[in-house]
């Protein structure tokens, strides 16, 4: 790492003192300083509660397999903040997040007061200005209606799902939360739904109702049939394609991959041709770590950034089926969560599957202590061993495991971002955002 680069991300890091700001108007500021760069390129909006990451990430390395440049903005970062910024796969380089750090610096005799994301956006959207990419895919950070994504004018909208996360920014209830991932709909753009509650999906289809957005609704307008291990067929208004499989594992993955392909029929298949083999080739060598990710076997190592009930419950079918695979097979399960999550509901789907629970915890302003975990998961049936650092958690988990145990590392994106970093010998250091 280049003494600039570390003064970038050091400027970055100072930004979380303005913590999260939902609103549009700073990140107009920022983007109005270099004649709105979100305008030089199409995109693709992809919302929801879970899911949109990797739904983001296929429809990226479709693209790509079809030789259109394509641009990819994600969050949150795992070990490196460059891997949130994408050009045909490749991270942004550390000299051009030191540019853009520069041109978008703030100083402080002005009034304009940037967080991180805000900043982090106007920098993903400036860098694919200068790289000419065709198409900018972007993952929304939290909500949709007042996310700094939501500058943009796409030509086509995907949201994956919704359930309960970030209640205190988004509401209490489906309906509200609904509401504000469906701020991301734009007049007259297709949108995309994925499976979702009745009352979320009736918020969202009157919005695009208002907004004459055209609905592509899964289950109702494209489906998929699972015709073996991993590999599905794909229905959609005017597209069927069979034979498709999905590098990503989970159950979940293929109904994300299914809505990456209907968001690229309902825009980018309207004016271009995306060949199956394009399709196949797509979904068959994306990457997205932190999802049901395998860091090594013999014992299984896998983690996964769930953080939240519906994502657990997702977390807890797969991890149901690799227990039942193997007869005598412990589950060791790492966890750090966020103090504002709802940790009870989270674990209620985990717990029953549970043999030892290890809890720890990152130098994270938003993440709960060991002890307040451990606190909020007293439970007679699985014991609790608490560790101070995740170092300490991953030496715990290595000791207490047999090689065909498995461990799961889960609860916090953040948390995945550390192991990671023990396994790698990287440097890990949590943002934002």
């Amino acid at each position: 790492m280049s003494e600039s680069y570390h003064a970038s991300l050091t400027y970055l890091y100072g930004l979380q003192k303005h913590g999260i700001k939902l609103g549009l108007d700073t990140i107009r500021t920022l983007l109005a300083q270099c004649d709105h760069p979100e305008r030089k390129y199409s995109v693709l909006h992809i919302g929801g509660t879970n899911g949109k990451g990797s739904s983001a990430a296929m429809t990226a390395a479709i693209l790509q397999a079809a030789n259109i440049r394509v641009g990819l903005y994600t969050s949150p970062h795992l070990i490196d903040f460059r891997e949130r910024i994408q050009v045909q796969g490749v991270k942004i380089p550390e000299s051009r997040v030191v540019d853009l750090v520069q041109r978008f610096r703030v100083g402080s005799h002005s009034s304009c007061t940037p967080t991180f994301f805000e900043t982090a956006t106007a920098m993903a959207f400036q860098y694919f200005a200068e790289e000419e990419v065709e198409v900018a895919v972007l993952e929304v950070g939290m909500g949709g209606r007042f996310d700094a994504t939501n500058v943009c004018d796409p030509s086509g909208v995907l949201i994956t799902n919704v359930s309960y996360d970030h209640e205190a920014y988004l509401g209490h209830t489906l309906e509200a939360i609904a509401f504000e991932k469906a701020g991301i709909i734009k007049n007259g753009v297709p949108v995309v739904i994925g499976t979702m509650d009745e009352s979320a999906r009736d918020v969202i289809s009157q919005k695009a109702k208002e907004q004459g957005a055209p609905l592509c609704e899964y289950g109702r307008d494209f489906t998929l049939n699972v015709q073996g291990e991993g590999v599905f067929e794909y229905q959609g208004p005017t597209q069927h394609f069979s034979g498709l499989s999905c590098a990503l594992q989970g159950a979940h993955q293929l109904v994300n991959a299914a809505c990456a392909v209907a968001l690229l029929e309902k825009s980018v298949m309207a004016s271009r041709v995306i060949s199956r083999e394009a399709i196949v080739r797509g979904l068959s060598s994306v990457s997205w770590e932190g999802r049901l990710e395998t860091l090594m076997t013999n014992p299984t190592w896998v983690c996964d950034g769930a953080h939240n009930p519906a994502a657990a419950r997702k977390l807890a079918h797969h991890l149901q089926g690799m227990i039942e695979n193997v007869p005598s097979r412990k589950l060791i399960m790492i966890v750090a969560m966020m103090r504002d999550k709802n940790i009870a509901a989270f674990f209620a789907e985990l717990l029953p599957l549970a043999d030892v629970i290890i809890c720890t915890q990152i130098d994270h302003f938003r993440l709960a202590t060991g002890d307040e975990l451990k606190d909020r998961l007293l439970t007679g049936s699985v014991p609790i061993h608490q560790a101070s650092t995740p170092e300490k958690a991953v030496a715990l988990a290595h000791r207490i495991a047999n090689s065909h145990d498995l461990v799961c590392v889960t609860g916090s994106l953040y948390l995945v971002g550390a192991v990671k970093s023990v396994f790698s010998g990287s440097t890990y250091a949590p943002l934002v955002g």
